[in-house]
């Protein structure tokens, strides 16, 4: 299925470049100018353009009165909850609730002996949207990613939460989505998926009042309408196909490394899944352990498409030439399936998400671990951070003088603003110290 490679070959090294560059603009022209124009009709046209592509694409009998989920709805949500499932919503909800609250940041100030008092003053937007894809058409709801999004702009403070998802052909949303909207405090959910959503969401309609920021994954016009729209709303980020990157010695389980390789690619066909590894009998291994695995598989389609097509096998000399390679390819999810992988954590300088040992696989960390499963992908792990608290943050700087303090500054603040040609600016010092 995957015929390994060794990283030292001509092969090898051009397979190497190739990931480093990866997915450098995966935006079509024709997908640009069709969000382009969903975007200004949802903006002209507000509630209109929304039911227009809901019903065409979505719903054929969605009305304006039934965009927005009903208190009935949550309701008849309730009732058809299963009491296992609540039990673990409420478990991987404890779980990233605790891990989130660390990341709060508090307002403080810097009082100076002049007098002066300078700080940043915290504050959380006023509004967020979040966007859950609809999963196959609402057979496969992705309640994470509810939990994932809406509570770490619960702990910011966020006054307003609003979901929005693509309904099903009748008309509802999963039970599963609103029974965990409902467990983190989101009542206020809306119908509406693609980028007719994000566009409601930017710009605001008669129906879905405009947000602060918008977050959640979704596919490449959901991508897309968020890169447009960026500027008018902060985004989480630019995200593409899911990625895991897996170094692996020879004290690696071939089944667990095949194991986690098809958990990633089973998402998407565009999914890369990719091994380093130092030991070419596990490489060997973990093809064998693929062509085991897969046929198992309900998603067996999807996941072969992506191997075949984004599947990776590299054999390196050592762990410290893998590890350099890690660091280059900057990859959504890392996994360290090492001998001692705590002693190369220091040596791992970009991934969004580090996973230690042979026995934490990366759908911990989708699930129930803690921190949040929104990542950066396509090598951005190297400049960008995982969705969390501080996405639903803003920061206001706080500076006070008194005369004293200004008289002490004054020449400085006159000197430097002289310097740059901006005389007014030195003017409201000299106004104030009666220097005119």
């Amino acid at each position: 299925m995957i015929t390994p490679v060794l990283l030292n070959s001509d092969q090898g090294q051009k397979i190497a470049a190739g990931i480093r560059n990866r997915f450098v603009d995966e935006t079509d022209g024709a997908c640009r100018e069709a969000v382009a124009a969903i975007l200004d009709r949802v903006r002209r046209e507000g509630d209109a353009a929304v039911l227009d592509y809901c019903r065409r694409f979505d719903c054929p009998v969605m009305t304006p009165e039934s965009l927005k989920v009903t208190p009935e709805e949550f309701a008849r949500a309730e009732q058809e909850a299963d009491e296992d499932f609540r039990g673990s919503l409420r478990f991987a909800a404890e779980r990233i609730r605790r891990f989130h609250e660390r990341e709060m940041e508090d307002s403080w100030l810097l009082t100076r002996d002049d007098g002066v008092v300078t700080g940043r003053l915290v504050r959380p937007v006023d509004s967020a949207g979040l966007y859950v894809p609809g999963g196959k058409e609402g057979s496969t709801p992705l309640v994470s990613t509810v939990l994932m999004n809406g509570i770490p702009a619960q702990i910011a403070g966020v006054g307003r939460r609003v979901m929005v998802t693509p309904p099903g052909r009748d008309g509802r949303v999963s039970p599963a989505l609103l029974l965990a909207a409902r467990e983190i405090g989101i009542d206020e959910v809306y119908k509406v998926g693609s980028a007719w959503a994000i566009g409601a969401l930017a710009y605001g309609t008669a129906a879905i009042p405009r947000v602060d920021v918008i977050v959640g994954p979704g596919n490449q016009y959901v991508a897309e309408a968020k890169r447009q729209v960026m500027g008018r709303v902060r985004i989480d980020m630019i995200a593409g196909p899911s990625e895991v990157l897996i170094v692996a010695d020879d004290s690696a389980e071939a089944a667990f490394v095949a194991a986690d390789m098809l958990a990633q690619a089973e998402h998407d066909p565009q999914a890369l899944a990719m091994v380093i590894t130092t030991s070419e009998q596990l490489a060997a291994d973990i093809g064998k352990e693929l062509e085991r695995q897969l046929p198992l598989l309900p998603r067996a389609d999807i996941a072969r498409t992506a191997l075949a097509a984004r599947g990776l096998i590299l054999v390196a000399d050592n762990l410290d030439t893998a590890i350099d390679l890690a660091n280059d390819i900057a990859s959504e999810h890392l996994e360290l399936q090492v001998t001692e992988p705590w002693q190369w954590l220091p040596k791992i300088r970009h991934a969004g998400a580090i996973f230690l040992g042979n026995w934490t696989p990366e759908a911990a960390g989708d699930y129930v671990a803690g921190p949040n499963h929104v990542l950066p992908t396509m090598g951005t792990a190297r400049i960008a951070s995982a969705l969390g608290v501080e996405t639903f943050l803003k920061k206001s700087s706080i500076i006070s003088y008194c005369r004293q303090a200004l008289e002490a500054d004054g020449d400085h603040i006159r000197r430097l603003a002289g310097l740059e040609g901006l005389t007014a600016h030195g003017n409201s010092v000299a106004v104030r110290l009666g220097q005119r």
